[in-house]
């Protein structure tokens, strides 16, 4: 991804965030067959407080992708959409896509079976717990044999990242008055509504401005 210093995203605080709201990441290696991508939930490691992640493969797709043993980028995408010209006012102007997008790469290690089958029963719980009635791994109808045996059948990785790009491109380049027009637009009801990039592109102006202040 390139970066700009202008959409630079380097808070660790809010990388976090991104990667927590958005944990479908897209994994990707590089391998004697040529590139390779999966699509896979990775956590935040909750024994670190960096940028250290948790995850799983499916098997074989830890064969495929060479895992443990070369580089992979996890990347992880935020809030995204379209933003018009017809929003800028009546200045020259363009179509964009404003994004909030994080890359983590680095050589993950392979987890011990244990450390497996609990980043598993953790993602479970993160998920199940917005149920009504959530259900956990490891509750009934499911019982041991039949969980140990799906678990079996992953490969558990952490990666702490050797590298990290980050980019919130949210029309920072743009006056003022201008953000708050698309900032309007997007919590408005046209074909191109977003409340959720709304939300992030009003995040990031808070910020710029507390900063400034």
């Amino acid at each position: 991804m390139r970066q700009n210093p202008s959409f630079a995203m380097t808070d660790p605080a809010e990388l976090r965030r991104i990667i927590e709201l958005h944990p479908w990441a897209t994994l990707v290696s590089d391998t004697a067959d040529g590139l390779v991508a999966s699509h896979y939930v990775v956590l935040l490691d909750d024994e670190r407080d960096d940028l250290t992640v948790v995850g799983h493969l499916g098997r074989p797709d830890d064969l495929i992708h060479g895992l443990g043993d070369r580089e992979i980028l996890l990347v992880f995408q935020g809030p995204h959409g379209y933003v018009s010209p017809g929003w800028y006012g009546d200045v020259q102007a363009v179509p964009t896509w404003n994004h909030v997008s994080v890359h983590l790469s680095g050589v993950p290690e392979i987890l011990s079976d244990v450390e497996n089958l609990r980043v598993l029963e953790r993602m479970v719980d993160i998920f199940e717990k917005r149920m009504p009635s959530p259900r956990g791994m490891w509750q009934l109808p499911n019982d041991d044999a039949f969980v140990n045996r799906l678990a079996a059948g992953t490969v558990g990785f952490r990666l702490t990242p050797s590298r990290v790009v980050a980019k919130r491109k949210l029309s920072q380049n743009k006056p003022a008055e201008t953000v708050d027009e698309v900032i309007a637009a997007l919590e408005g009801e046209g074909p191109y509504a977003d409340a959720a990039l709304a939300a992030e592109m009003r995040r990031a102006r808070d910020a710029r401005e507390g900063r400034e202040a």
